[in-house]
């Protein structure tokens, strides 16, 4: 018994990664109930083999986030260390310089980390040090949903079946009201040293206006959606001119809520909306999970066409009309919108996106890996499942994607998910007095209804960059000769 005793007055680490948060945390639960004081760690591992830095919108994120963290940690009698370097090597040092007897962590899911975790889980066993990892942040472990055949789903549906069918999610684990904080002194790097903030110049204001970090803002998301815009969702997710989806994606991508959490919330919360509602949103929900399926067993999703064919593309390679698509200036509203949006807040509408990407990869035959670039660097959400996935799935080279010869006609898609124009309106100022009708496609206004909306093509607003019909046949054109060549 003493033995024991003696042992559990070795602290435990809990590694603090892409799970920002208290409650639904395994590995912080299992600490304090280990009876170990606990030692919260942050680890800011951009040195491990293969590790992709976060863009600068997360960077943003993740500062205002980690203080939070290190607020809840503090309120609960623990204080949190920030640690940059190698995840095995830190673990490795804090083992050292704590006499920590258990190191407790919420497992990922990429490669790079996957590869990273495995070495520090290794390293760890050799020294002799309980070594636990823990789910939350997907439903389902990528090995565990399988075909009939033993293999992955390569397509959505029966993927989403299977996931309802297989998989009982869990109830969120309970946050920890007390943690046994460890008596000693362990070193932390300081946060404004990390220089995650911009500065000059400084950017971030448009995320300032529209975010709050952190878990208390996840669950604040949660409930504002599930006490309004659920209702109709299924109808009305398609509209940027209304708030009618969850925004819940960077909070998810950061951590600081779960997918039990909110799947949890959707069963017991009473919720005035139809089951066609939440069955949409769960779906949405479990397109995330199909992501990282496909990257678990793709690992270089990131950086190949999962359709191979598609190696034989002829993609052009044209900075002019890359950086016209970065900056909102194609001339063409609705994608400007979006691409302001993103650049605005970090975040743009689901049906948008859709939307700006088919318009990069498709009008302008940019590599789809030009687009996912500028959206990992632009989105507080940026994923690396979810991210790539879906910028391939545009594409036509992913898994289930929409048929290449599917090419959005932005100025439809304007007309119809931006009827009146106030999703335009809101980030293509410059056209606010141009009437509705002339609206997404402001080439065809007369002379006199540019006039009254003191509008000059050209100067005031761009010039369409190309025209739908011919880039339509132009990149159907290329798709054919790469059936051709491939």
């Amino acid at each position: 018994m003493a033995s024991t005793d003696r042992t559990r007055t070795r602290p435990a680490l809990v590694l603090f990664r892409h799970d920002l948060r208290l409650a639904d945390n395994g590995a912080l639960r299992a600490a304090v109930d280990s009876g170990r004081p606990v030692v919260p760690v942050f680890v800011f591992d951009e040195m491990s083999e293969g590790v992709r830095k976060i863009g600068g919108a997360r960077r943003w994120w993740l500062h205002h986030s980690l203080e939070a963290l290190a607020a809840s940690l503090k309120k609960a009698g623990a204080e949190l260390v920030l640690r940059a370097g190698p995840m095995a090597d830190v673990a490795a040092d804090l083992v050292k310089e704590t006499g920590a007897g258990a190191v407790y962590w919420n497992r990922r899911y990429d490669p790079p980390a996957i590869a990273a975790d495995k070495e520090m889980k290794s390293r760890l066993g050799e020294g002799g040090i309980e070594a636990q990892s823990f789910d939350g942040h997907l439903l389902h472990e990528p090995w565990q949903v399988k075909t009939g055949t033993g293999g992955y789903y390569k397509v959505y549906t029966p993927f989403w079946r299977a996931l309802t069918a297989e998989i009982d999610p869990r109830a969120p684990v309970a946050r920890p009201r007390e943690i046994a904080p460890f008596a000693g002194k362990v070193k932390s790097e300081k946060l404004a040293g990390w220089k995650l903030l911009p500065t000059k110049p400084d950017w971030a204001g448009g995320l300032r206006e529209t975010w709050q970090p952190g878990e208390d803002g996840a669950h604040q998301a949660l409930d504002a959606f599930l006490s309004g815009p659920i209702k109709g969702y299924g109808e009305n997710r398609d509209r940027p001119d209304f708030h009618s989806t969850s925004r819940l994606s960077p909070y998810l991508a950061h951590g600081e809520i779960t997918p039990f959490q909110i799947w949890h919330a959707l069963e017991t919360r009473r919720i005035d909306a139809a089951s066609g509602d939440v069955e949409k949103f769960r779906k949405e929900v479990a397109w995330r999970e199909f992501s990282y399926h496909l990257l678990f067993h793709n690992p270089d999703l990131g950086a190949t066409n999962f359709n191979r064919d598609f190696d034989a593309f002829a993609w052009k390679k044209d900075a002019n009309a890359l950086h016209a698509w970065q900056r909102g200036q194609t001339g063409y509203p609705l994608v400007d919108a979006g691409m302001r949006q993103l650049w605005q807040t970090g975040w743009v509408h689901n049906r948008v996106r859709m939307v700006v990407a088919s318009f990069l990869v498709k009008h302008l035959l940019q590599d789809w890996r030009a687009g996912e670039a500028w959206f990992w660097d632009t989105l507080v959400d940026a994923d690396p499942a979810n991210n790539t996935a879906s910028w391939q799935w545009v594409a036509g080279s992913g898994a289930d994607a929409a048929p290449y010869f599917r090419v959005f006609n932005p100025t439809l898609q304007g007309e119809k998910f931006d009827p009146h124009g106030k999703y335009v309106h809101e980030f293509v100022p410059e056209l606010a007095r141009l009437k509705s009708g002339d609206l997404h496609a402001p080439w065809t206004a007369s002379k006199d209804a540019l006039s009254a909306a003191g509008l000059k093509l050209g100067t005031d607003y761009p010039v369409a960059i190309v025209d739908h019909s011919s880039a339509r046949d132009r990149a159907l054109q290329a798709y054919q000769q790469m059936r051709g060549n491939s």
